[in-house]
């Protein structure tokens, strides 16, 4: 399930649109008056598997929340450099097959653990599937790209991007669901503040 912080703009509502899109099977649902305790128990109730809040400054998308459920973790992200597909012309459908996934640079322990969390967000595709959905790890930003690819002969693969296209920076990841902020312990939390912590990378073991 996707929903966005109260009272959004066009703009996020549209980024909402594609990014249930990117995921097969997603529902997105208008945010509205909803407080995050009863949206996480109407997802709960309805076999809802994950709920993915994104939240905006001036318009532009800034925060992605994904929330397993029935119990956690949830895992916080600041989002940047976003292009949605609305900003980019000519761009053909989306494919609703399940796509493969390319995640490549989480070789430590904990990027392992936000490897599963996005990992789980799709289901498993089929072998004949033309879609291909990548997160790329370098120092801990997570580039998120979307494509399609055919093969043009034996040999060769022509790839196109469908969009949208991110990155991804973890900050926190907490036991439990979303409304459960105020009493769940944290599991992670980056600390900008620290003397080595523009110097350290946490997803990789490098």
């Amino acid at each position: 399930m996707i929903t966005t912080s109260r009272d959004p703009s066009s703009r996020l509502k549209m980024f909402a649109k594609e990014l249930k899109l990117v995921f097969p099977g997603a529902q997105r649902m208008n945010r509205g008056r909803h407080e995050v305790g009863a949206l996480v128990r109407a997802c709960k109730a309805n076999g809802v598997t994950d709920l993915l809040v994104v939240h905006e400054h001036r318009g532009t998308p800034v925060g992605l929340i994904v929330s397993h459920l029935p119990f956690g973790p949830t895992a916080y992200f600041t989002l940047c450099n976003v292009l949605m597909r609305h900003d980019i012309p000519d761009l053909g459908t989306v494919s609703e097959a399940k796509p493969h996934l390319i995640i490549h640079g989480f070789s430590s322990r904990l990027g392992k653990r936000v490897s599963d969390i996005l990992r789980y967000l799709f289901p498993v595709p089929k072998d004949d599937s033309h879609r291909v959905i990548t997160f790329a790890n370098q120092d801990d930003y997570i580039s998120f790209r979307h494509h399609v690819y055919r093969k043009t002969n034996h040999r060769n693969v022509e790839l196109t991007e469908v969009g949208p296209r991110f990155e991804l920076k973890l900050y926190m990841i907490r036991l439990g669901t979303l409304e459960q902020e105020a009493t769940a312990d944290v599991e992670w939390r980056w600390h900008p503040y620290t003397n080595t912590a523009r110097k350290r990378v946490f997803l990789s073991a490098e």
